[in-house]
């Protein structure tokens, strides 16, 4: 009896005739009335509010676990709050030093984070997306700021931003990585595959060529038609060094899967329980796709704040736009390719930390920049690759320093030292450095200044005539 009481209770009807229990009829198979429909809706009643219930509980327990494991588990994310703070700063004060301040730090942790959605959604899609996923969101930090950049006609900005991104990783994020994995193993040489190295060392030599001869032909005075020449080579330059690149990603997905450009799986042995440098995926595929939308919209917003105050904080700070462009801005965008090299170098895997750092420069060179050129002929703005002379130079004589210092296939400390205080006399060169443009928009501000006084002063004259 109380069985079939219990079986009552969490609407379970028998299709046996059961009498009546407690002088309660329970409805019969057969009997298909009104009074049958409604008895089953009541009982099944308690069943759809327990599924619902837990239903609910566990989509709200997924989302809480898929935050922590977001936001919770690294010390960097301690500076996410500084984003909105940026945006509350500019809302209340408009001070454009604090804004720009705020929103560089608040960027940090959030590039960091799109990095680590990304070898998430790797793990799912395997070694051939996951490279391409890694080509496409490797530079997305940099790719947003000269977006804004290029919307709000700062194109020199642009330029310097993502040529700083190219310096940055192949002097600083290079250099502390063979720094300090030369630290933690000083008694054994490190060394690295030789033949992926010259392969990057090439498509950046071929990035400076397609950097230098706008420039050349912009100095030499010899365009064939003047002013368009410069822009017309730029965008086709920009279009062969895409197609260059598609090729280079091919190659590389081909030809050579285990090599340290594209996601590297490592086979263990059954037999030994699995390797302690096995990795596996914290979130779902579906999260890592969310949280990729996520973090490209918050970073969109933040990217526009650090945009639009960057002149102001130049004028606020007393700091040149060149050196917040080149040194600056790329130090925030390359903050994860920085500690995951250092990391890997730590380990002793100086491939993936070459990688990290000389992939993302050829990303950069190969991919970031003709992409912006070619979207900036899409929007009607002049982008070309003439980066003028000083900027050049820098660029062919770092990619010089790093060619000779992979050309042998070791690293030590010492050669970490050397590209780090390279990256520091760059630094440093930037931060007395004026740029020409800069110049000539304030020779033409005096000039109409000065044109205006003199009218200003001949009118006073015959009035006072």
């Amino acid at each position: 009896m109380g069985t079939l009481n219990h079986l009552q209770m969490v609407g379970f009807n028998s299709h046996v005739e059961l009498g009546s229990i407690e002088g309660k009829p329970i409805m019969e198979p057969h009997d298909e009335g009104h009074s049958g429909s409604v008895s089953t809706k009541r009982n099944m009643f308690p069943v759809k509010a327990v599924v619902e219930f837990w239903g609910k509980k566990y989509i709200w327990s997924t989302v809480i676990t898929s935050i922590k494991i977001a936001f919770l588990s690294d010390k960097i994310n301690l500076l996410i709050p500084f984003g909105p703070l940026a945006i509350l700063v500019d809302y209340f004060t408009g001070h454009h030093g604090w804004v720009f301040f705020l929103s560089l730090l608040g960027i940090i942790p959030l590039a960091e984070r799109l990095g680590w959605a990304t070898e998430q959604l790797a793990f799912y899609t395997g070694p051939t997306v996951g490279g391409l996923l890694n080509a496409t969101f490797g530079n997305a930090t940099e790719l947003i700021i000269s977006m804004y950049a290029m919307k709000h006609g700062m194109l020199r900005v642009v330029q310097q931003s993502l040529l700083g991104s190219i310096l940055s990783n192949m002097l600083l994020v290079l250099g502390c990585a063979f720094f300090c994995g030369g630290i933690v193993h000083p008694n054994k040489q490190q060394v690295f595959n030789k033949s992926n190295a010259v392969m990057s060392s090439g498509l950046l030599l071929m990035a400076v060529m397609g950097l230098l001869f706008p420039a050349v032909l912009h100095f030499t005075h010899t365009e064939l038609h003047f002013g368009k020449s410069e822009l017309a080579l730029s965008r086709f330059s920009s279009c062969i060094m895409l197609v260059a690149y598609c090729g280079y990603i091919f190659f590389q997905l081909t030809s050579q899967r285990n090599n340290s450009y594209t996601p590297i799986i490592e086979e263990t042995n059954p037999d030994d329980g699995g390797s302690d440098d096995e990795e596996s995926p914290d979130i779902s595929k579906y999260e890592s796709v969310i949280w990729l939308s996520i973090l490209t919209l918050v970073i969109s917003v933040l990217s526009e704040y650090l945009v639009n105050t960057i002149e102001g904080a130049s004028v606020a700070m007393n700091i040149p736009i060149a050196f917040i462009s080149v040194i600056l801005l790329p130090i925030v965008g390359n903050a994860a390719e920085h500690a995951s090299a250092i990391i890997f170098a730590v380990k002793d895997k100086l491939d993936i930390s070459l990688g990290v750092a000389i992939g993302s420069s050829t990303q950069i060179s190969m991919f970031a920049i003709p992409f912006c050129v070619v979207v900036g002929w899409i929007m009607g703005r002049p982008l070309d690759l003439n980066f003028q002379l000083f900027e050049t130079a820098t660029l062919i004589m770092t990619v010089l320093v790093v060619a000779f210092m992979l050309q042998d296939g070791t690293s030590n400390y010492f050669k970490g030292l050397m590209l780090v205080f390279c990256y520091l006399i760059v630094g440093a060169s930037f931060f007395v450095h004026v740029d020409p443009q800069s110049i000539r928009k304030l020779s033409h501000f005096i000039l109409i200044c000065c044109l205006t006084f003199d009218q200003s002063v001949c009118v006073l004259h015959c009035c006072w005539k």
